[in-house]
């Protein structure tokens, strides 16, 4: 993590998913562990479900209500407390959307499409024509940290440019209306581990080489059973040559605790079949608790609604006051 300079006691922070599949255990290491940290150690977290942005490079979107509430349901597994930390759904805070309409006005078109997650997200539509929706993603990404004042922001190395754009907004904004109104927030970067999915490549649910969070026991061991590795009976660590069989050692040594070349060497010559039996274990054992508790949380959706409206309440009474204070500042406050 980098060093920040917003005082502990004035940290917000800002973070959330795409409910676009269930989460995998990519999110578990990567970011959910990290905001249990923040909320224990006193720090305001924000937990956004980007439910909106679902609709910025698909057509067909899903369900997305049952993935937003999985999503919740993990949360709370992991050890996210609704009464300290704050989840709440984009579409029900209509005043980020308000907020975008001014924020579009402080930057271009040419500044926009600089943007790498842009073209990341571009590239990644196999040659769909652009929306502006996409387009303008880095400026929705600015009116959900800007509308609750988040000034801290976990995010990767890659991630850097979206939180610039926020910044950039942030520091136009107070320079065009003569206000220090907006802080600029801060990027806390993250040294997640790297969690790859089964088949070497960036985990993915569509990609279906991930180990959902929500699946059972015997579910993950189907999955890794059919999971493809390579002849050689020796088991190596080298993701340049076996990325399939290196996955599954990482997958493996963040369960255990081991390094990758540790599971290797303790594996040896029982080639492909006892390394997904340790696999297998290792990722079983591992969620057994975390699936234990998430499986409660499912089971009562009612209540995982109930802990959406009430983050609601709060994230659209600091947005409101955000759009209030944004119009006033503008001149626009009849």
């Amino acid at each position: 993590m980098t060093t920040i300079t917003t005082p502990p006691g004035h940290q917000r922070i800002l973070t959330g998913d795409r409910p676009t599949g269930p989460l995998h255990i990519g999110h578990l290491f990567a970011t959910l562990r990290s905001r249990v940290a923040f909320q224990d150690n006193g720090i305001d977290t924000m937990i956004l479900i980007a439910d909106l942005q679902v609709i910025t490079d698909r057509d067909a979107i899903g369900d997305v209500r049952s993935a937003a509430l999985g999503q919740v349901a993990d949360y709370l597994a992991t050890g996210i407390d609704p009464t300290r930390s704050t989840i709440f759904a984009h579409s029900a805070v209509p005043a980020i959307g308000q907020l975008t309409l001014p924020f579009l006005s402080l930057v271009s078109d040419a500044e926009l499409r600089r943007n790498p997650t842009v073209k990341d997200e571009l590239a990644a539509t196999d040659g769909r024509p652009l929306s502006g929706l996409l387009l303008t993603y880095p400026v929705h990404q600015a009116a959900d940290i800007l509308a609750v004042h988040g000034n801290v922001v976990p995010v990767g190395r890659d991630q850097l440019p979206h939180l610039e754009q926020a910044r950039v907004i942030a520091r136009r904004f107070n320079a065009r209306y003569g206000a220090d109104y907006f802080t600029e927030p801060e990027a806390l970067l993250t040294r997640a581990p790297v969690v790859p999915g089964l088949d070497g490549r960036k985990m993915s649910t569509s990609r279906g080489n991930g180990l959902e969070l929500g699946m059972t026991a015997d579910a993950t061991a189907a999955r890794i059973r059919k999971a493809r590795t390579d002849s050689q009976r020796r088991i190596t660590f080298d993701p340049d040559r076996r990325p399939e069989v290196s996955s599954m050692l990482r997958i493996t040594a963040l369960f255990t605790g081991e390094t990758p070349e540790q599971v290797a060497e303790r594996i040896g010559d029982g080639g492909a079949a006892a390394l997904k039996r340790e696999l297998t274990t290792a990722v079983n054992d591992g969620l057994a608790e975390h699936r234990r508790r998430r499986a409660e949380f499912a089971a009562d959706p009612a209540y995982l609604r109930d802990v959406v409206r009430a983050g609601n309440a709060r994230a659209a009474a600091l947005a409101d006051r955000t759009l209030a204070d944004v119009f006033e500042l503008m001149g626009m406050s009849y």
